[in-house]
């Protein structure tokens, strides 16, 4: 019974962790200003089923980077060190971004984009799902986490965490115009500023014990 509840309590432990880590790089908020100017000419059921495939996109280019991002480093002989202090540049560097109130600009959702993705009527693949949500931190993220945990039991954990991190794009995307109406401009540029600070923190980490690891080698 005792090592039952331990089991549950790590495994709680690391589900919150890979999801709170995953929820703060991608920053599904942040994405809700855009969202509601892109989609504000669509009906109901067109900001549903954009907002769905949106978090199904986002599900599948995690689960992808998840579970082969780890033999593109090998073919192009990239250390996971190397990785992760890029991966924590690019983290940082979004942080930043939450912070000063630039973040769509660091997302490539720039005037050309918004345009042709308005012309398109396709929205739900890029720009929102790429690389507005899933970027290049979540994804270089994603590649760490399969270094860091080689168990069954952990990688099953980390795609249910990436499941949920995409089941809740999926509700604030579809409630971004309510959401936008109730927290207003100042609400959501204040919340994402708190999480640019978990962000940052996230990016430090990974550098950090980066750096550390390559003088425990030499």
């Amino acid at each position: 019974m005792v090592s039952y509840l331990y089991f549950a309590k790590k495994t709680m432990e690391l589900f919150i962790y890979i999801f709170a880590a995953l929820f703060s790089v991608l920053n599904p908020l942040g994405a809700v200003p855009i969202f509601v100017g892109l989609t504000q000419d669509y009906t109901k059921v067109e900001r549903s089923r954009v907002s769905l495939l949106t978090a199904l996109n986002v599900f599948i280019i995690l689960i992808i980077s998840f579970f082969i991002g780890e033999y593109v480093l090998k073919f192009f002989g990239i250390s996971i060190d190397a990785l992760r202090i890029a991966g924590g540049l690019i983290i940082v560097s979004s942080g930043f971004s939450l912070l000063t109130g630039n973040f769509s600009k660091t997302r490539g959702v720039n005037k050309k984009v918004e345009s042709d993705a308005q012309t398109r009527n396709q929205i739900a693949l890029t720009p929102l799902a790429i690389p507005m949500l899933a970027g290049p931190g979540s994804i270089s993220l994603l590649i760490a986490f399969y270094q860091d945990y080689t168990k069954i039991s952990e990688k099953i954990i980390a795609v249910i965490s990436i499941l949920a991190v995409a089941v809740v794009i999926y509700f604030i995307l579809k409630s971004a115009h309510y959401l936008s109406r109730i927290l207003g401009a100042s609400g959501i540029v204040a919340i994402s500023r708190i999480i640019g600070f978990i962000v940052i923190a996230i990016g430090v980490q990974y550098i950090s014990s980066s750096v550390v690891n390559i003088f425990k080698t030499i």
